[in-house]
């Protein structure tokens, strides 16, 4: 399950040790460390990151397979986590030390800025090879983060990108070797914790209203068509 350390100013939440899918409890018990993160006092800035070979493979789709006729709240609950986390009054930072697929990607996407490891792992929208359409909102929070350019090719061909293409595709800020990757997360966040909270909760909400608006948008959120 979820973690949460705190390095100075800095809050570092770990998502997990294995694939960090979206199961309930995990969701229930990210939103509770965020929750601790929020009512804390003073400066601080929060980095997300996670351990082993995964960073997030994003939905539990076997839970969701198993439940189905809870997918509508279950994918409301994951779009608000992004609307939480792209609306969060402080500096985020995505330490991806592993594969970040799906709603994994989208995850670190609703972060501030994002970290690469530089030799390994992939971060990838799989979801036209797997047959899961983008909801509304997903599609928004994509575009609104990435260029045209590469929105349009990581949502239509499911490209797998590297560290460097990952870079050069403004997908991430910056990459570092396996063990660093954390520490760089860190220290951007680190640079950061003097902002006001409340107004950059203000200009993340205004800069991103019509995501959040279709974020949470309940009609059909993975339906075709």
């Amino acid at each position: 399950m979820p973690t949460l350390d705190r390095v100075d100013d800095v809050f570092v939440l770990d998502l997990g040790d294995t694939e960090n899918r979206f199961h309930p409890d995990w969701l229930t018990e990210v939103n509770a460390l965020l929750d601790q993160v929020e009512k804390a006092d003073g400066p601080r800035a929060l980095v997300t990151a996670a351990t082993g070979k995964f960073f997030s493979n994003g939905l539990d789709l076997d839970w969701l397979l198993a439940h189905g006729e809870q997918a509508g709240e279950y994918v409301t609950d994951v779009q608000e986590l992004f609307v939480r986390l792209l609306t969060l009054p402080m500096v985020t930072v995505a330490a991806l030390q592993g594969h970040t697929f799906a709603a994994g990607a989208m995850l670190s996407l609703a972060h501030d800025f994002r970290v690469m490891r530089a030799d390994r792992g992939y971060w990838c929208l799989p979801e036209a090879d797997i047959n899961i359409p983008f909801s509304v909102g997903m599609s928004a929070l994509i575009q609104a983060r990435l260029t045209p350019q590469t929105a349009h090719e990581s949502m239509v061909t499911g490209r797998r990108y590297g560290g460097g293409d990952a870079l050069a595709a403004g997908i991430v800020d910056r990459t570092a070797d396996e063990d660093a990757v954390r520490a760089a997360a860190v220290e951007i966040a680190r640079s950061q914790t003097a902002k006001d909270g409340r107004t950059l909760g203000t200009i993340k909400n205004r800069m991103y209203a019509p995501v959040v608006a279709a974020l949470r948008d309940k009609e059909t959120p993975l339906s075709l068509g």
